[in-house]
């Protein structure tokens, strides 16, 4: 058994020394002794503004901005626009009414000449329109649960926060960088060619684009995404010979549109399975007559059980990681839409949509970035992202053009339903590491992979 050990006095000045040394010795951990001064003042400043951070996401939240809410994504525009200027961005608003939406709010810093340049990119908008039930904001412990908490007004928040931390150490000023919020990015306007030529044209001028979608988060862990899957909506229309039902399948009468398309869908489900694709059909009618709404979300349908129908209507959409495999997987879906049935035909029409974000060494370098960060951080390695985890996204139309990282946006839940809520335990890690990231990337004379 041991004695308790006596509790030593030491002199005022010996403590305040001791103290001091204490302090010296907890600043030199391994993690934190790799950070550089400015970077030690930007993880402070990010612990130190998350109160703030929380109240500008909350006042964002309980503003509507679904994407057809044109006035709402405005007065969004308009709660950010000023954060952005107090930091020294210029501010401008590309209007999009020509594509029947509100239109993007871009923002520029204009660093030391040289540097890297970086793409920052979010969106003003949410899935959640006025007739939404789901409108208000409430705090439930350590999560906010509200519409666009996650996606995307937190990642918003998160970018903001990043860039105030960087200011305050004074590692925003050399940096250049270009801000995109774009306001449709939860239902694109058409064409998408006029809704996204802005950022397009934002990509074309530079280096690297980091993107504040959410954060995905699997078992605990972090996850880094380096790649994205497209989206693309595809229409299928089976046509058939109307007839009385006593004569189905005979010679004259053939099969009808509904077996038509059946065969059709029954093929897909069989012949195109393959890593990386998925292909769901969300909205199906067929009858006598088949009519899809102007807003494509429904199909009003009529018939009668002794009536071979002559139409039938799916409607679907499909997800790839590259640009081969998107133009493969159309090819074997039309040849399968050809092969009709008797007295049957059908074709299928693909709609514009999201390109990938194929993985790339590029993106994925700029995860090995971010790994050596969370490395100085003390905080776990993130691993890649399977593709399949996470929908598509504005970065994917950018993807081509310039190595890109997404997932820098907080940690969050029930995305696009009711549901929805953000961890604001998370935002701290992500303003972090996106603060760090953008701080040196800064100081390189070029984006080196």
């Amino acid at each position: 058994m041991f004695a308790p050990a006596r509790r030593r006095s030491y002199p005022p000045a010996m403590t305040r020394f001791s103290l001091a040394a204490l302090s010296l010795l907890i600043l030199a951990t391994p993690a934190v002794a790799k950070l550089s001064a400015p970077e030690r003042r930007i993880v402070a400043e990010a612990d130190r503004g998350i109160t703030a951070d929380i109240a500008l996401l909350e006042k964002l939240v309980a503003q509507n901005s679904g994407t057809r809410n044109v006035a709402g994504v405005t007065k969004v525009r308009d709660m950010v626009a000023p954060e952005f200027e107090a930091l020294g961005f210029t501010t401008r608003w590309v209007p999009m009414a020509k594509v029947d939406r509100a239109g993007h709010l871009i923002a520029t810093h204009k660093g030391k000449p040289g540097t890297t340049r970086m793409l920052l990119i979010g969106h003003l908008d949410t899935v959640f329109e006025p007739n939404s039930p789901f409108q208000t904001a409430k705090r439930e412990g350590n999560l906010l649960h509200g519409p666009g908490a996650g996606d995307d007004k937190g990642g918003i928040v998160v970018m903001l926060a990043a860039l105030r931390a960087m200011k305050a150490a004074g590692t925003l000023d050399g940096a250049n960088i270009e801000v995109v919020l774009t306001g449709d990015e939860e239902s694109a306007g058409k064409p998408v060619e006029a809704a996204r030529a802005d950022l397009v044209a934002a990509a074309d001028n530079a280096d690297v684009a980091l993107d504040f979608e959410g954060l995905v988060v699997i078992d605990g862990r972090d996850q880094g995404s380096i790649a994205r899957r497209s989206s693309a909506s595809y229409t299928i229309t089976a046509t058939g010979k109307s007839a009385h039902s006593s004569g189905i399948f005979s010679p004259e009468v053939g099969d009808g549109a509904i077996y038509e398309l059946a065969r059709i869908l029954t093929a897909f489900r069989k012949d195109l399975p393959e890593p990386n694709l998925t292909f769901n059909i969300g909205l199906i009618g067929g009858g006598a007559t088949a009519t899809p709404s102007a807003n494509d979300a429904e199909i009003a349908a009529t018939g009668k059980t002794n009536i071979v129908p002559p139409i039938a209507i799916a409607k679907g959409d499909f997800r790839a990681l590259t640009e081969e495999q998107i133009v493969r997987v159309k090819a074997k879906m039309e040849a399968i839409v050809a092969q009709h049935l008797p007295q049957t035909g059908a074709t299928i029409a693909f709609e514009e949509g999201y390109p990938p974000m194929a993985p790339t060494a590029g993106n994925k370098a700029l995860l090995d970035r971010i790994n050596g960060i969370n490395t100085d951080l003390g905080l776990p390695a993130m691993p890649v992202l399977d593709p399949l985890k996470r929908g598509a996204g504005d970065i994917s139309f950018v993807a081509a053009h310039v190595d890109s990282i997404a997932g820098l946006g907080p940690s969050s839940s029930g995305d696009h339903t009711p549901e929805e809520r953000v961890d604001l335990d998370s935002f701290p890690r992500q303003i972090k590491r996106a603060a760090l990231l953008m701080t040196r990337l800064s100081a390189e004379p070029a984006w080196k992979k």
